[in-house]
């Protein structure tokens, strides 16, 4: 399976790349104008007078049925994987927790409590805020 994929995929490569290179060559249609007024080479070219025009227009249209082809066989082949492999979303995935001894730079002992001066309150709360408690007051 993997074989056809990949001979898929080349094949796709080739034919993108063949496409970006005829698009290329092929002259766009201000390009007729020109040739009305005297602009033009003459009619003794390798495809003819108004042979290349559709010769690169036929090989284009060809190249993006296969193209076209390529991308709906492995949209379809890549989708056959076995139902197991695509049980859940990949946010659903739950990743284990690393302990802080796997961490490097951190330690395994608690983080030290703040410390006051003698006699000064210190307001530390015993869980984090959350909601409303987190937005800053005026």
């Amino acid at each position: 399976m993997n074989i056809l994929l990949t001979i898929i995929q080349a094949v796709q490569i080739l034919t993108a790349i063949g496409m970006i290179g005829l698009i290329l060559m092929q002259h766009g249609k201000g390009a007729d104008a020109g040739a009305a007024f005297g602009g033009g080479a003459g009619s003794a070219t390798l495809f003819g007078a108004s042979g290349s025009a559709n010769f690169m227009s036929r090989t284009t249209g060809v190249l993006a049925a296969v193209f076209l082809a390529c991308t709906l066989g492995l949209a379809y082949f890549g989708n056959l994987a076995p139902a197991a492999s695509r049980a859940g979303s990949v946010l659903e995935t739950v990743v284990p927790d690393t302990p802080a001894s796997q961490i490097p730079g951190a330690s395994s002992a608690p983080a030290p409590a703040p410390t006051a001066a003698p006699g000064a309150a210190v307001d530390v709360p015993a869980t984090p805020a959350t909601g409303a408690a987190q937005i800053p007051g005026k």
